[in-house]
């Protein structure tokens, strides 16, 4: 007997895992942003440097957690839905008489 396949066992849509990788990256992008207010309008000094690296460096490191894998427990779900097997025997069929096979 085949192994019942369960949905929960399923990976999670392309939808929703696009969905959250744009989340991701829109709000690395919103602190970007906020990045490059604040480098503009704080005073020279070290915080300056501070917000102007992080302005130049969070978009390499936004996209690379947006597209970063799931969590362990997703990889270990399974790959895809594996679809039932069924087989049937020879023996199951049987040849059908016809009305004209007993008259020759």
């Amino acid at each position: 007997m085949a192994k019942t396949q369960s949905v929960t066992s399923l990976e999670i849509s392309p939808e929703i895992e696009r969905r959250n990788r744009f989340y991701k990256y829109t709000l690395a992008m919103i602190v970007r942003v906020i990045c490059i207010v604040l480098a503009v309008s704080v005073p020279l000094g070290w915080l300056t440097l501070l917000f102007a690296i992080g302005a130049i460096f969070l978009p390499y490191f936004a996209v690379v957690i947006a597209n970063a894998q799931g969590s362990s427990a997703a990889k270990s779900l399974a790959k895809s839905a594996e679809a039932p097997t069924i087989s049937i025997s020879a023996d199951a069929f049987k040849q059908a008489k016809s009305a004209n096979d007993g008259e020759q």
